[in-house]
């Protein structure tokens, strides 16, 4: 679990954000606690007033509000009562058990988080300390925690790689209402976190939640009037469920919008290209023996998914690396002419040769007879070994005399000012 806690001066600032997710059903209020009046939860205007009323008693204090979010790693499905359990004794770990707070449940990104509001001024208008609260209070509750409810350790969602878990489509019973939502939470996560610079390379990514953002054909009305929808796919890959719109999402999900992107992702993944190749590298070396799927394999456990792009024939014509280390998607031609399909099969296929033409000559070596071997001397005297040592000197010393030093200035020839030699002064 990673708990991050931001504070500011304006409780309407975290509140209304939560609320708006609420109307938009990008979220859901939990719990109201510690609230005077029964059934908080029903009136907005009631919570917030309440909390405005607290930070209203202590007037010197500029910072007095808080601003919690507890994140789960991608596949840690939780129920409401657990949840709320996690959520009370993370706000009893770092002193605001006492406090009135909001926990609200997300469902607008790809991993599970709750969203807490609360105020640092108490009932009596004492201030309650914030600083290094962080390091202090919530990395201590923190780690209890994760122990307490076996929930992932925040040191390995920063370390590792957590991909949310594809959509099950069993789940959805092919209903509008629950497909948009599971494709929703996934199209938050991956619009707004990776690099890609154009549709089919955004689907390399979705492939992997099982969905596709898919145009029609070309001769379909949607294609030519630039329209998207986004469609669930089964384990073959097949189409299946209801298409949703990219415009009845209430954040960016359009073919403009997606395309708007594409220039500024190619910047950005621009700096990650020799990371990949570099591991591609590695790979290819370690397995060389192995085939095209071993080296899938293990880019896979690197962080690095492929995606084969196979014809009608079953013939591969291409290639997509999607690597969730740095959230960046290249197709294997962009990074090299050696990183294509037939780029790898080429590498794959000689590092093979390599090995049974080394293999064979190793097995095939003529063994040198024994009258032979007798013969030849077994060591080299010490004479021979000085005038070796002394030709080799002798060369490497002629060879520095007589070649020329390579020098390399940045300022050109004719700019270079000439050093002035010093004169010597006459001694009367």
């Amino acid at each position: 679990m990673v708990a991050i806690i931001k504070t500011s001066s304006s409780i309407r600032r975290p509140f209304h954000y939560n609320e708006n997710k609420v109307v938009q059903a990008a979220a859901e209020l939990l719990l109201a606690q510690n609230y005077p009046i029964k059934n908080a939860e029903q009136s907005a205007d009631m919570r917030l007033k309440y909390l405005l009323r607290l930070a209203s008693l202590n007037s010197r204090t500029g910072v007095n509000a808080v601003h919690i979010s507890l994140n789960f790693a991608p596949g840690e499905e939780f129920d409401k009562e657990k949840l709320l359990q996690i959520s009370n004794e993370y706000m009893k770990g770092i002193g605001f058990q006492s406090q009135p707070y909001l926990v609200y449940r997300h469902t607008d990104a790809g991993h599970p988080h709750l969203h807490i509001v609360t105020t640092n001024i108490a009932l009596d208008g004492r201030r309650i300390p914030l600083h290094n609260i962080g390091r202090l209070k919530s990395e201590p509750t923190r780690k209890a925690l994760e122990k307490q409810f076996g929930l992932v350790p925040a040191e390995s969602q920063k370390q590792g790689l957590f991909i949310a878990k594809p959509v099950s489509v069993s789940r959805l019973d092919y209903g509008k209402s629950e497909t948009k939502r599971a494709i929703g939470n996934v199209l938050q996560h991956v619009l707004k976190g990776y690099s890609y610079t154009s549709l089919a390379e955004l689907n390399a990514i979705l492939q992997g939640y099982r969905i596709v953002a898919d145009r029609g054909t070309e001769e379909s009305r949607i294609f030519k009037n630039r329209g998207l929808v986004y469609r669930v796919l089964d384990d073959q890959g097949n189409k299946v469920g209801v298409p949703v719109k990219a415009s009845s999402f209430y954040f960016k999900a359009t073919l403009n919008s997606i395309e708007s992107k594409f220039e500024s992702n190619a910047l950005v993944r621009k700096k990650h290209f020799q990371s990949i190749r570099a591991a591609i590298d590695l790979t290819l070396l370690k397995l060389r023996k192995s085939s095209l799927d071993g080296v899938i394999e293990s880019l896979a456990k690197q962080g690095i998914v492929t995606v084969k792009r196979v014809n009608q024939e079953g013939r591969l014509y291409g290639i997509t690396f999607v690597d969730h280390r740095t959230k960046c998607v290249f197709n294997g031609s962009v990074l090299g002419k050696k990183y294509s399909a037939n780029g790898l099969m080429e590498r794959i296929r000689i590092d093979q040769n390599d090995t049974k033409i080394t293999q064979a000559s190793t097995e095939k070596a003529p063994k040198m007879p024994r009258d032979i071997q007798d013969v030849l001397p077994s060591k080299i005297t010490d004479t021979e070994r000085r005038s070796d040592n002394l030709g080799s000197s002798s060369r490497g010393l002629l060879e520095t005399v007589i070649t020329p030093e390579e020098t390399y200035s940045h300022v050109p020839f004719e700019w270079r000012k000439k050093k002035r030699r010093k004169r010597k002064r006459l001694t009367k």
